[in-house]
């Protein structure tokens, strides 16, 4: 059904039924989470929205396309139980000697007006004026959990229509609001780029109509959720993404979004085709909305295609789900079987490189159950599959979300 549907819908062969993404075991009621308030103390002020902007929730599998930049290397080798031993690589406690953890600061949802972006400008190509009549945009920016002391990157790509044509060498302005609130500054003006112009940063490879800047040092962002808004000169078409700076050790769940919070694996697809957004299962949002009212911070990796970045979003909002930052393939066609649990492993190894392992991680599928197996996510109660058994890696079955609404509010604090 997937294969047919993008056929409709890309105009070419190679889309795939995937495997959802990383899902999250539950402990029991003393979740690791909390015990590392007298131990380790995981850091982190929680940043997190309990169900308030719009991030996403990307279903995987989009197709048999290649992984976005990941080496199928495992995540995170040390693992960490969230609450014991506190994230991989985090270095133990956070902050000087205390032992206690960072407080709960939940950030503004990133929901306010965009800048005035002044009026168009000439297109540097013609053909870029021609590629706009294909279709809609389908603009998306790479959101990324960053850490202290870290190049800190803003990524785009800027594409349109149903086959996805980029625009190359055109003028992309890049406003930056701090913190979610307050005044939005201009930090610069960079160009499209052409295929394979610029090397690979942050798994991204070059596929043209992609921007990449480097914050300079004056520039850079502090700890907190920060909104960036980028701007096509030539037509004023935009798109947002998020970065979110973090100490290392900082409290994280990690989710698969089709199958594992859509109602089926494939219902996407469908969906697009008549223009609505998929239903959620019952007390998903309500589950992961609590689990992120703890302290942890959300994020939905998802192998679907790169051009349903902005749906997952919306479907991420309007199902009630906590928002979070949001990672689809960089691909066309998403990813499906071994590319997926490739993807999906080197994904879980950026964040692993970080000191951020997740302490919770949620999906339906094999794939996700060797992705999280490779990023050695502990405990194995913690790691939460909808209606499928993990025979092989030893994770947790659930049959309804509704089962962990009362674990998740016995849960203690992540954060203080």
């Amino acid at each position: 059904m997937r294969r047919l549907v993008c056929l409709l819908v890309l105009g070419f062969v190679g889309c795939g039924a995937s495997g959802s993404l990383e899902a999250t075991e539950f402990e029991e009621q003393g979740g690791k989470a909390g015990q590392n308030e007298a131990s380790r103390g995981q850091a982190g002020s929680s940043d997190s929205h309990v169900g308030t902007g719009g991030n996403a929730a990307g279903g995987d599998e989009g197709g048999g396309g290649a992984d976005a930049g990941s080496d199928g290397s495992s995540a995170g080798s040390g693992g960490s139980e969230a609450g014991t031993g506190g994230a991989a690589g985090s270095g133990g406690e956070e902050g000087s000697g205390a032992g206690g953890k960072k407080p709960c600061e939940v950030p503004p949802p990133c929901e306010g007006p965009a800048p005035d972006p002044g009026p168009k400008r000439k297109w540097n190509h013609t053909l870029s004026s021609i590629t706009t009549t294909l279709g809609n945009p389908n603009h998306r920016g790479r959101d990324l959990f960053l850490t202290p002391g870290q190049d800190q990157w803003i990524i785009g790509k800027f594409a349109y229509g149903l086959n996805d044509k980029d625009i190359k060498d055109e003028e992309v302005d890049i406003y930056l609001q701090r913190g979610c609130v307050g005044p939005w500054e201009k930090l610069a003006t960079t160009k499209t780029t052409s295929d394979s112009k610029h090397p690979t940063v942050e798994g991204v490879e070059d596929s043209g109509g992609r921007i990449y800047y480097k914050i300079p040092p004056e520039k850079t962002l502090g700890l907190g959720l920060h909104r960036v808004h980028l701007v096509v000169a030539g037509d004023l078409t935009t798109t947002d993404l998020y970065l979110q700076v973090v100490e290392p050790g900082t409290p994280i769940f990690v989710s698969d979004v089709d199958g594992t919070l859509t109602t089926s694996e494939n219902v996407e697809f469908v969906k697009l085709l008549q223009g609505t957004l998929p239903e959620a299962h019952a007390d998903a949002g309500k589950a992961l909305s609590l689990l992120a009212s703890k302290g942890y911070r959300p994020m939905y990796i998802t192998a679907r295609p790169e051009f349903l970045v902005q749906r997952t979003r919306e479907f991420v909002k309007a199902r009630g789900l906590p928002f979070g930052l949001v990672h689809t393939t960089t691909t066309l066609t998403g990813a499906l079987g071994g590319s997926a649990v490739k993807y999906k492993t080197g994904e879980l190894k950026m964040l692993a490189d970080r000191g951020l392992v997740p302490s919770w991680a949620f999906g339906n599928k094999e794939s996700d159950a060797e992705a999280y197996h490779n990023g050695n996510l502990q405990p194995l109660n913690q790691r939460v599959f909808h209606q499928f058994t993990d025979s092989k890696f030893g994770g947790r079955r659930i049959e309804t979300y509704t089962e962990l609404l009362g674990e998740f509010v016995a849960l203690p604090m992540a954060c203080q």
